[in-house]
């Protein structure tokens, strides 16, 4: 999976514009982390964490390292727009500039205003450990306008704030254990004291507290190390303070090992999200991580059906632009495998290599819309040369292309027209017929 159009300071990788395409991990562009998703104004916002590798003097090595935050948004969670930096640390009055500490933040409406919360330690003779700041402005994207001093009366990190149907605003961080307490009508201001929030395990860090309300049931997300490496759990209760209820395991341990990870939960379009975060860009160092989406599903009582992680996210692929086929629903248990393009420079993404008679891959929700396509792109290369099947599960002549890979040793798109041309939303499956090596970076029509 290759991403375009972007310029990253920080890995060399030279790109032109700020319009980015992915599945899952969604942003291709640098690492993000601790994702706190937004629906305002009939798009998703996202306002993640910026995990950077640390360089002499600038950050500790070996940990996590974060200077500023970027906010992305997206109509439709397949199409991303990085709108650039909104906070930075040495933008921020009372921060520390040389930290490098700008963990997870959260963003919310009132009044036309826009409310951006995050956590950073303060300048030397301010308060020890972690503040929560407030940036504000007119719009979501920003520019955002970091105030004076911090919210004072928290100390701690991963700032949530959630405002309930009354108009009562409340704001929830961890240390060591989660607190809560009510905002003032200003959004800057505690308007009660803090709270040790009850109903949680007692045993192992909880951090990233993230409420949301469904039919008069407040669930309090947050991670959870119950054994080694955090887990996604949830709470419930009646009231935005609780006393809360522990309820399950929203997501298991990271299959990778990533250490942490940190969620937030949205409905957008009648369907509800979890984003959440794994070290899918940095498989040998988990402090650099990138975010993800999948859908989530509750029970007729109010449960929540734990969300298995997958490669191929949300949204629907536009079949004009390019589809990055090894982000599969699914695939052969043979001959079918995914590996980096470039090990120096994993923000190229993946390629799937066919290597076995009749392998295959699948990749889910493709529109072809209503104007009627005639040929199909695939960027591929082959050290025998090789045919692919490409098939649309479910259309009328199943078998929509053959293409011929010829032998090379460099990337190159190969064009084929189509045999038969689907219409509507179908399921791809990209097949290897007979022998041969086949890499696949992605296929696109036209």
């Amino acid at each position: 999976m290759k991403y375009f159009k972007k310029c990253l300071a920080l890995t060399g990788f030279i790109l032109s514009a700020n319009y980015l395409m992915a599945q899952n991990p969604l942003i291709m562009t640098q690492f993000t982390a601790d994702p706190s998703a937004r629906v305002f104004n009939g798009k998703v916002y996202l306002y993640p964490s910026h995990d950077i590798l640390a360089t002499p003097g600038h950050g500790r090595a070996g940990w996590f390292c974060m200077q500023d935050y970027h906010v992305f948004s997206s109509p439709n969670l397949t199409d991303w727009t990085d709108h650039s930096v909104i906070v930075s640390q040495n933008k921020v009055p009372w921060a520390d500039s040389a930290a490098y500490s700008m963990w997870a933040p959260d963003c919310i409406e009132r009044g036309g205003k826009y409310y951006f919360y995050f956590p950073a330690p303060a300048k030397a003779g301010g308060a020890r450990g972690f503040s929560v700041g407030v940036a504000i402005a007119d719009d979501p994207a920003g520019p955002f306008v970091p105030q004076p001093s911090p919210v004072a009366g928290i100390h701690g990190i991963d700032p949530n704030v959630q405002i309930d149907k009354d108009g009562q605003a409340y704001i929830y961080w961890a240390q060591g254990n989660l607190y809560g307490a009510k905002l003032k009508a200003n959004m800057l201001e505690l308007d009660s004291e803090p709270v040790k929030l009850e109903g949680f395990p007692d045993k192992g860090l909880k951090e990233g507290p993230y409420l949301f309300e469904r039919k008069g049931i407040y669930y309090m997300t947050y991670p959870h190390v119950a054994g080694k490496i955090e887990r996604l759990e949830y709470a419930i209760s009646n009231n935005p303070l609780g006393p809360f209820k522990y309820a399950g395991v929203l997501m298991d341990e990271s299959a990778s090992g990533c250490w942490t990870n940190h969620q937030s939960v949205i409905e957008f379009k009648n369907q509800w999200y979890l984003f959440y975060h794994n070290d899918d860009l940095s498989p040998n160092f988990d402090k650099n991580r990138s975010v993800r989406a999948d859908s989530l599903f509750f029970n007729e009582d109010g449960t929540i059906r734990k969300v298995m992680p997958t490669l191929r996210g949300v949204g629907i692929s536009n079949a004009t632009k390019k589809i990055e086929i090894d982000r599969f629903s699914a695939k052969s248990a043979d001959g079918a495998e995914i590996a980096f393009i470039d090990t120096a420079n994993k923000f190229q993404g993946w390629k799937t290599i066919f290597n076995k008679p009749d392998s295959w891959i699948k990749y889910n929700s493709v529109s072809f819309g209503t104007k009627k396509l005639k040929q199909i792109h695939v960027n591929a290369r082959s050290a025998t040369g090789g045919t692919l099947l490409i098939s649309a599960e479910g259309a009328p002549n199943k078998v929509i292309a053959k293409m011929s890979i010829p032998k090379g040793a460099d990337w190159s798109v190969a064009k084929s027209n189509m045999l038969s041309i689907p219409a509507g939303v179908k399921n791809l499956i990209v097949q290897l017929q007979g022998n041969g090596n086949v890499e696949v970076d992605w296929i696109s029509f036209e």
